[in-house]
């Protein structure tokens, strides 16, 4: 699949690796579909985006909340008619606490963004996908998913989720069309990793800012999934932190 004339959704748009997501893939001819809480940053990068000569649209919209999610989904059909590639990336780390410090009400607040929300854009997706003939579908993994890290809990937990729910959606959708994966990028250098070096809690926080990488590579990797390449790595995540995974995306050895 190339992606000229695509229609992508990227959910947490706003910065860092969507917004990141969004501009590579309108430069290769996508029609993007920009959704963040935050109306007035998605807003600019579409601008940004269709002076530029690409077809890029700004869709407010609340991940945690299934009607929000629904409606994003109609309006990019109502602009551009298919949903061919959908990017789950919208998540949150903070606040980072240990298990006997952390706040029951955050704790949960993670869990409806960070997991309900990624099952959100499947199930709001899926139907449309189907009915067209097929799809891709990544969602942004972790290493956490399958490692622990103190002061993580939930953040480790709903990623372990997300990995469980990439595989289930594999297993059911996968001999109908529907490409569903993970992409475990690494650490990169964005605002969540400015709040987890501030929180001082694990080895993560002690990382120099520079030794991570810049969100376009991730761009490049999401990218290089939605090639026939990217089938090998179905119903399970594909790694940036290895060196066939950089090779394969294009990337610099690390």
């Amino acid at each position: 699949m190339t992606l000229s004339e695509k229609t992508v959704i990227i959910t947490g748009a706003s910065r860092g690796i969507g917004a990141a997501t969004a501009r590579h893939f309108a430069e290769a001819g996508a029609r993007v579909v920009l959704a963040a809480r935050g109306a007035t940053a998605i807003e600019a990068i579409a601008d940004e985006i269709n002076a530029a000569g690409g077809r890029a649209l700004a869709v407010p919209c609340d991940v945690a909340d299934w009607a929000s999610v629904s409606a994003l989904v109609a309006r990019t059909r109502e602009a551009f008619a298919t949903v061919d590639v959908l990017i789950n990336n919208a998540g949150v780390i903070e606040p980072i606490a240990r298990l006997d410090e952390s706040d029951p009400a955050e704790w949960g607040k993670v869990v409806d963004i960070n997991l309900k929300g990624v099952y959100h854009g499947i199930r709001a997706a899926l139907p449309v996908m189907l009915g067209q003939g097929g799809g891709t579908i990544i969602n942004i993994s972790s290493g956490a998913a399958t490692g622990a890290l103190e002061g993580w809990s939930h953040y480790c937990a709903t990623k372990a989720a997300v990995l469980s729910l990439t595989r289930c959606t594999d297993t059911e959708y996968r001999d109908h069309g529907i490409r569903v994966m993970g992409l475990s990028p690494g650490t990169v250098a964005t605002e969540m990793q400015v709040q987890i070096k501030a929180s001082g809690v694990n080895p993560v926080s002690q990382l120099d800012f520079s030794v991570h990488i810049p969100p376009e590579y991730v761009a490049k990797g999401l990218a290089f999934l939605c090639t026939p390449g990217g089938d090998a790595f179905l119903g399970t995540d594909f790694s940036l932190k290895t060196e066939e995974g950089r090779r394969l995306a294009g990337l610099p050895s690390a």
